[in-house]
């Protein structure tokens, strides 16, 4: 079996594969190694892979080498099933390589355009000859919450509710209908423009937030939670001569 974990900024996912078959998911905020420990015990597993977006040593390496369990660690050198078209490619975080991973196996030789709602939003797109083209990072909603309140003398803090309109009539609604229309706008327009210049291109949402935006969208996609490990799994298989 295959164990794919993806360390992001707030919390970890990993799934568990058995081949393309996905046998278990699961997430956790947890910063110590009874996460994986949990999964290894339960799940024979024998090899993983890793993503991190996080500085220095990726967290749950050490319960993964007293298990023995041959483990690769994703970065911009990893073989994969596509082609990277990026100047800097080893400041491209490898959640986003693993996205594109998982568009491109679900999606082979299409315009493909992931986007990944979390911490921050990212836009990818990977283009129908299998040349991932580069693509943009902006505040997630969290993020533009806290800066409103961080960066302002009196402005509150505010979270997110399905709950708002397309003008505030209070503060607390001044500051949620500005930010979740304000992306939900950005998102909407990002799809047209890139629609109107990639022929067929097809649209996936994932990330914490995806949930929330999919149905406030305008244009027609899918909505993947899974897509980073699930894309991880997906280059771990790519790589299973060596892993």
């Amino acid at each position: 079996m295959n164990l794919a974990i993806d360390i992001g900024n707030s919390a970890s996912k990993a799934g568990v594969y058995s081949l393309d078959k996905k046998e278990y998911i699961t997430y956790s905020d947890r910063p110590d190694n009874s996460f994986v420990e949990e999964i290894i015990t339960e799940y024979p597993v024998k090899r993983a892979i890793l993503s991190t977006v996080r500085k220095g040593n990726p967290i749950f390496m050490d319960i993964l080498e007293d298990a023995r369990i041959a483990t690769l660690i994703l970065n911009h050198k990893t073989p994969l099933p596509f082609t990277l078209r990026y100047e800097s490619p080893e400041t491209l975080g490898t959640d986003r390589i693993a996205a594109v991973a998982a568009a491109h196996n679900m999606f082979n030789d299409t315009n493909v355009l992931v986007i990944d709602a979390g911490t921050a939003v990212t836009y990818d797109l990977l283009g129908s000859d299998n040349i991932y083209l580069g693509g943009n990072i902006s505040p997630g909603l969290q993020m533009r919450f806290r800066a409103l309140n961080e960066f302002t003398g009196r402005l509150p803090l505010v979270s997110k509710s399905d709950s708002f309109g397309n003008l505030g009539v209070n503060t607390v609604d001044a500051i949620r209908s500005g930010v979740q229309t304000g992306l939900i706008f950005e998102i909407n327009d990002y799809i047209r423009i890139l629609k109107n210049k990639y022929r067929e291109l097809k649209v996936i949402i994932t990330g914490g937030d995806g949930a929330f935006l999919s149905d406030k969208l305008e244009t027609r996609h899918m909505l993947i939670p899974d897509l980073v490990v699930d894309g991880l799994n997906y280059i771990l298989n790519y790589n299973a001569q060596t892993y």
